[in-house]
């Protein structure tokens, strides 16, 4: 089997190579398991008598664990390896690509979509997908990567060589996401994302660098030049409530 190394740059055949890694504490993927953990912590409980919750690009499951009860988690991904693995781990799996998500207009009350949008040549469609299929007032959480000189460096030319890093090739820095065009495109779906910044702990990670153990966690930052989430929600219809001084309905959150 092909090293990861040799495969193009963000080239889907790595999942493949890398299938036993998923869950492998200390492995190639420790930083999805890391960055996957502060995707839940953003994840509202599930509405009185359960919910339905989309993980896009599910990957080997790894939201399972950090999804509030409550919700059906149903995962989507191009890679069957990897949905061996989330399906064995609670999560109802289905081959399908990000850009053509294979469900109705406002289905689901949470969608994820993690470690997916710099991976993509269709953002802008992708971004209107996500949106299409989250109800009006349902939410949405994403992380991804920023098109800055700065993520390419720190992201890229350095984490591929370092513990916890991501494995080599699998970014392709061209395909990296401006914060404000992805606040536009989500806005045109009806969608306010608010957007923070993400960094491992600095101690905790130089503690796993040197052992290859332990858990690392994302702290929140204000810069967006380089990994970073974000939280939307999409606006609920319009109904008689609070109005603003002009004359605009206020929107809760």
């Amino acid at each position: 089997m092909p090293e990861p190394s040799v495969r193009p740059r963000n080239d889907l055949r790595q999942y493949d190579d890398l299938a036993d890694q998923w869950w492998e504490p200390g492995g190639r993927f420790a930083a999805l398991q890391w960055i996957a953990a502060s995707r839940g912590e953003l994840i509202p409980p599930a509405p009185a008598g359960g919910g339905m919750l989309l993980d896009v690009a599910c990957g080997g499951g790894l939201m399972a664990p950090v999804i509030p009860e409550g919700y059906r988690h149903i995962g989507v991904d191009l890679v069957t390896s990897a949905l061996v693995q989330a399906a064995d781990h609670g999560v109802q799996p289905l081959v399908a690509d990000a850009t053509a998500l294979p469900f109705g207009d406002a289905v689901f009350d949470v969608v994820v979509a993690g470690e997916i949008l710099e991976h993509l040549d269709d953002l802008d469609t992708a971004v209107a997908e996500i949106c299409r299929v989250t109800r009006p007032g349902g939410w949405i959480v994403i992380d991804t990567i920023a098109d800055t000189r700065w993520a390419s460096f720190s992201l890229v030319t350095v984490a591929e060589r370092f513990p916890g890093g991501p494995p080599p090739r699998c970014h392709d820095p061209e395909l990296f996401v401006d914060p404000e065009r992805l606040r536009t495109r989500f806005a045109a779906g009806g969608v306010e994302m608010r957007l923070h910044g993400l960094v491992p702990a600095p101690i905790q990670y130089l503690r796993f660098a040197a052992t290859g153990r332990g858990r690392v966690q994302m702290r929140r930052t204000r810069s967006l030049s380089a990994l970073y989430a974000g939280l939307g929600r999409k606006h609920p219809p319009a109904r008689n409530g609070p109005v603003n001084g002009n004359g605009t309905k206020a929107h809760s959150w």
